[in-house]
Order: C-alpha cells, then sequence, then structure tokens
C-alpha cells in the first residue's frame, strides 16, 4: 500500500484580507490567514479521512510557522515540507469586492525561498509513494525553475505508475496565455483527471463555447479519462469514461470566496480515490458551497458534510 491517497507541492502564503466595504489602499486593518492551493486540497481531503503530503520550501520564523501549522492542524502529513533559514514568506492581498466591483488580488510572491526551488529539494521516492500526484498551474507560474519542477515530478509520477491530478488554474496576474500553454499542455495529455474552467479552456488552450463545450472537446483532443470543467454558477460538467454528465451550480450568498475552487477539487478527487469520480463532483460541488460560508482558504469541513443533508436548519 502506498504512504499517501494524495501527494501534492506548492507554495505556502500568507493571505491579508480587507474588511468588507474597505479598499486596500485606505485599509487600517488586515485579517491573516494562511493559504496554498495546494495545500488546501490536501488539507480538505485529510479531514474526509486520506493520507495526505504536502511539500513547499517554508523559511523559518512565525510567519512560516503560521502556515504551517494551518494544514498541521487538519493532518496533512508535512513530512516533506523543506525548512529555510533565508528567504521569506509569499503574500498575497484581498480586496472581496461588492457588486459591480469584483474581488481584487495583489500579489507580493517576490524572493521567497519557493521561487528558487529545485528539483533536487525533495525526496522524489518518498513524496511519490502515493496513489495520486495533484498539481496546478499556479506552481508552473511562479518561475522557469518552478515549471520544471512541476514537469519534473509529471514525468517522475507516470514512471513509477502514480495517477497525476493537474488542475490548469490560469492566474493572470502570474503569466501569461502563451506561457500557460507552452508548459501545460504537454502535461495535459498525460494526466488521468484534468480540471479546466471554461473561462481557462477558452483562453489558454483556445476552445470557444460554453463549459459544456469546452469539457467535451478537451477531452476528445487529450483523450484524458476524466476531465471537469466548471463555468461559474452556469453548472459543473464532466466527460470521460464515466460518460458525460452535468451538474446544477446553486448562487449562494458568499461570506470569503477563496479557497473554494480547492475545495470542490478536493472533495471531487475524495469519490475518485473511492473509484466514483461522478459521486465525488457532488462531493465537490458540497464542500465549495460550505467553503463559501466561513472566511479562511482552507475549508473546514467533516466527511458527513459532504455528504447529501435533508436540512439546512441546526443539526441537534
Amino acid at each position: 500500500m502506498s504512504t499517501y491517497d494524495l501527494s501534492t507541492f506548492g507554495e505556502g502564503q500568507i493571505r491579508l484580507t480587507v474588511s468588507r466595504g474597505d479598499r486596500l489602499l485606505t485599509a487600517r486593518g488586515l485579517n491573516m490567514t494562511a493559504a496554498g492551493s495546494e495545500a488546501n486540497v490536501a488539507g480538505l481531503l485529510a479531514q474526509l479521512g486520506r493520507r495526505t503530503s504536502w511539500a513547499s520550501i517554508v523559511p523559518t520564523g512565525d510567519l512560516g510557522e503560521r502556515v504551517l501549522s494551518e494544514y498541521r492542524s487538519v493532518g496533512v502529513d508535512l513530512s516533506n515540507v523543506v525548512r529555510s533559514g533565508e528567504g521569506r514568506v509569499a503574500l498575497y492581498f484581498f480586496e472581496p469586492g461588492e457588486a459591480p466591483m469584483p474581488g481584487r488580488v495583489t500579489y507580493d510572491r517576490q524572493h521567497t525561498a519557493f521561487r528558487d526551488i529545485t528539483i533536487a529539494a525533495f525526496d522524489w521516492d518518498r513524496l511519490l509513494d502515493t496513489r495520486l500526484l495533484f498539481v496546478t498551474g499556479i506552481t508552473a507560474a511562479l518561475t522557469h525553475e518552478t515549471a520544471k519542477v512541476v514537469t519534473y515530478a509529471v514525468e517522475a509520477a507516470q514512471e513509477r505508475g502514480v495517477e497525476v491530478v493537474l488542475d490548469v488554474n490560469h492566474r493572470t496576474m502570474l503569466w501569461s496565455t502563451e506561457q500557460a500553454y507552452e508548459t501545460l499542455w504537454p502535461l495535459v495529455r498525460t494526466v488521468s483527471v484534468l480540471f479546466c474552467s471554461r473561462t481557462d479552456g477558452n483562453r489558454v488552450f483556445g476552445i470557444g463555447g460554453d463549459g459544456s463545450a469546452v469539457c467535451q472537446e478537451l477531452q476528445e483532443r487529450t483523450g484524458v479519462a476524466h476531465v471537469v470543467s466548471t463555468d461559474r454558477t452556469t453548472g459543473v460538467f464532466y466527460c470521460g469514461s464515466g460518460g458525460q454528465r452535468e451538474y446544477a451550480v446553486t448562487a449562494l450568498p458568499v461570506t470569503d470566496r477563496p479557497g473554494a475552487g480547492d475545495a470542490f477539487v478536493g472533495g471531487t478527487l475524495h469519490g475518485y480515490l473511492d473509484g466514483d469520480i461522478t459521486a465525488g463532483i457532488g462531493y465537490g460541488l458540497r464542500a465549495a458551497s460550505f467553503a463559501l460560508t466561513h472566511h479562511g482558504d482552507l475549508t473546514r469541513i467533516g466527511e458527513a458534510e459532504v455528504l447529501p443533508s435533508s436540512t439546512t436548519d441546526i443539526l441537534r
């Protein structure tokens, strides 16, 4: 049996959030939480009873420990994290925004310890003793070196017979669509599960149409066994060996938006690890809806809460 159900790696961050009704330019106070897309997925799955590991390079000091304590508290294995005496922790500032103004992210991620990562940084034999390797376009976007590490990890996983899951997750403030395509397209064809939003399919892979069209064309062009496409509140679409399915998305009041996509991915992979990705998408939708109800990038949730519920009243 593998040591882990899912292994992943990425940059840990501190998120600093402006209060609603304020702007970063005028804010006098910021709320601090830990963040990291890959770590969020590992954290959600750990709460659902999965054995997960997150690897990173994290500086010593209070901010680094704040990041680690967030994911340690929900059971993520952090033994593959490398502690560094130099460098700094990545920051990002978030303005929630209110309609018609969108939310806005401002990154402060230059000169961090993780950006200097090399392939030799991690013990790949240990990290890839896993059922699934999860990688994202976010980590690939940071530098040429981080892109090389993502590519190496995918290739090394395949050599070991480890399934790979890729979340395209294109961030326009980190790299161009041309750079994203050049790095990710060679990897897309080799993964077992691909998460790609309608927006990312349109701009990174040049596929027109809605989420359903993006999902179908990606699956046809790549032959990936399982493609999952989100299209905001229009729906979630699945194409693959399980056929084609569409899932309705309910618009909900939003307390805090970041992390909902990671919760969706984590819930979906929970089902996939049990051999039923279509049921997993249902878990992911419920996890994402819970993510919108509370602050922080990491969704705090129990296994019973991802199952269908007959009530939204107080559980007694």
